[in-house]
């Protein structure tokens, strides 16, 4: 479990391709301090500590994960949204994220503002449901309020502090980003679809 408050911003090493996924090897400052079979959030998706080495973590991507999320697509040097799982005794500062990525947005457009920019992703209307005004959505696994919707996108305000220490500030139109709707309303939107069937 994780809160979408990222840690840091690391960078992948190298992308070695498996039968059936990738090896990624990811450098970050806190990597002395993982042990196998931990997990890490990157870019919102949890992977599983395999391997540690100078200053850097290994994680593989199986074909199921590459298919759902954009990790994929990463090149060496490329920068990721890096998040420990949360510990018991922890603030939740953000929301709940399980860093189980339920599919791929396209962001749309950025509008710069005085000291912030708002960020427009459009999103598969099949999941229109699970999403609501001013609730919680994780975006390459940085948590964030929706501040506007519609029936193919939502926007979220990202802050300098956000866009600092993340991969947020690189996004531009046409970039593609991890999605994780609120675990909450997943429950609730299950719940009335079966409930509805019987």
């Amino acid at each position: 479990m994780f809160t979408g408050i990222i840690e840091e911003e690391g960078h992948l090493q190298t992308a070695e391709p498996l039968e059936g996924g990738k090896r990624l090897t990811i450098a970050c400052s806190f990597a002395g301090e993982l042990r196998v079979d931990q997990s890490v959030s990157v870019n919102g998706a949890c992977l599983t500590v395999t391997r540690i080495g100078d200053g850097a973590f290994e994680a593989t991507a199986v074909e199921e994960t590459l298919a759902k999320t954009t990790l994929g697509t990463l090149v060496p040097g490329s920068s990721v949204n890096l998040e420990r799982a949360l510990q018991p005794d922890q603030r939740l500062d953000g929301h709940m994220v399980q860093g189980h990525v339920d599919g791929i947005g396209t962001i749309v457009s950025i509008e710069r503002l005085p000291g912030s920019f708002l960020c427009r992703i459009a999103f598969d209307p099949a999941c229109a449901h699970l999403l609501v005004p001013t609730g919680s959505v994780a975006v390459d696994g940085i948590s964030f309020t929706v501040a506007r919707l519609d029936e193919e996108t939502f926007t979220v305000s990202v802050i300098p502090h956000t866009s600092e220490l993340t991969n947020a500030g690189s996004w531009e139109a046409g970039g593609r980003v991890n999605l994780e709707f609120d675990l909450v309303g997943k429950y609730i939107a299950r719940g009335l679809e079966t409930g509805r069937n019987r």
